[in-house]
């Protein structure tokens, strides 16, 4: 046997009659030949940390700005820790733990600069129905054309909704919420913008004092509700609490002018440049022209500000905008 046929054959052997299996897969738009040492969506995962929209989110916005110091979370930090919490609960309830890592390290791809700053720009300046989660899958089907397979796909598509067609993509949508929830509370307590002392003494009380053990309950919580069963829920007292927990956030950091002081900033700096290469699409670098022809000005230019990085979008900006100083 090859290594992918004993990898096969373990999933049948010790997966849940509720995981899917890799060997199951609808497959690829484009059909590949098999690897003898990997399953289906293990390549998926590698093709996914090998591509350029991945490397990409180290330098892209999660709650604070272009944060200088080293220890904030980043869309990269955030995308593994999505990962490792959707791992944890498969592996817990014998799901495809290979499916989920996969749709997890997937599901930013197509996030944009400056965080919900500049998906708010996208739809205001390209369309209302700009998501970074359909951005994301227009990076993995034509932006860089990863061919990935068909359940990989449809987890990323529908990981904000939780109507994945498998538990593995389902999974996600609790490991994002799990993941943000415990990493922006943490990082509001690095910024000062919260302490201890301001969280609601129920909800730590309920979940926990410290960030590992609110990920515990969680996701302990969710192991209890789900084992067993065609669906994948949170036990009721413990939904209420991360709830109430996720809408203090949402109303002292998410909405802070501390955290969110420069997002105006930030969103007229994108709306400039969208203006600009609308208007000047041969300025695009050559990649996009196609789109241009094929699609639309203001189609190549959301996938191009879609791919930037924060720090690629203020450089690219006072290239444009900002006069060089004379230096005789």
């Amino acid at each position: 046997m090859t290594v992918t046929e004993m990898i096969y054959e373990r999933e049948r052997q010790t997966l849940s009659p509720y995981a899917f299996l890799s060997e199951n897969t609808k497959g690829r738009d484009e059909p590949i030949n098999p690897c003898c040492l990997r399953g289906e969506f293990q390549r998926d995962r590698d093709r996914i940390i090998h591509s350029k929209a991945f490397r990409r989110l180290m330098h892209k916005t999660q709650v604070f700005l272009s944060p200088e110091a080293d220890h904030y979370r980043t869309r990269l930090t955030h995308t593994l820790e999505v990962s490792q919490v959707a791992r944890s609960i498969a592996r817990a309830l014998s799901l495809n733990e290979d499916l989920s890592e996969a749709i997890a390290l997937g599901h930013d791809l197509g996030h944009t600069p400056f965080g919900h700053a500049g998906e708010r720009v996208l739809r205001k300046c390209y369309s209302p129905d700009f998501a970074h989660y359909r951005q994301s899958i227009r990076v993995v089907e034509k932006l860089e054309k990863l061919n990935l397979t068909w359940e990989v796909r449809d987890g990323i598509l529908c990981h904000t909704t939780g109507g994945a067609s498998t538990l593995e993509g389902r999974i996600i949508l609790e490991a994002d919420h799990i993941a943000y929830i415990n990493h922006d509370i943490d990082d509001a307590f690095r910024g000062g913008i919260l302490t201890p002392a301001d969280v609601p003494k129920e909800l730590f009380d309920r979940l926990g004092h410290s960030h590992g053990e609110r990920i515990n309950t969680m996701v302990t919580s969710i192991i209890r509700a789900s084992e067993g069963r065609g669906d994948i829920q949170m036990e009721p007292d413990v939904r209420e609490m991360t709830d109430k927990l996720h809408a203090f956030l949402y109303e002292k950091v998410y909405r802070s002018p501390i955290a969110k002081g420069e997002e105006g900033k930030a969103e007229a700096l994108l709306e400039r440049l969208f203006d600009y290469f609308v208007n000047h699409p041969e300025k695009l670098p050559a990649e996009y022209h196609p789109t241009v022809e094929e699609e639309s000005a203001g189609r190549a230019v959301c996938d191009y500000i879609s791919c930037m990085t924060d720090r690629y979008a203020v450089s690219l900006y006072k290239k444009l905008f900002i006069p060089d100083p004379w230096r005789g």
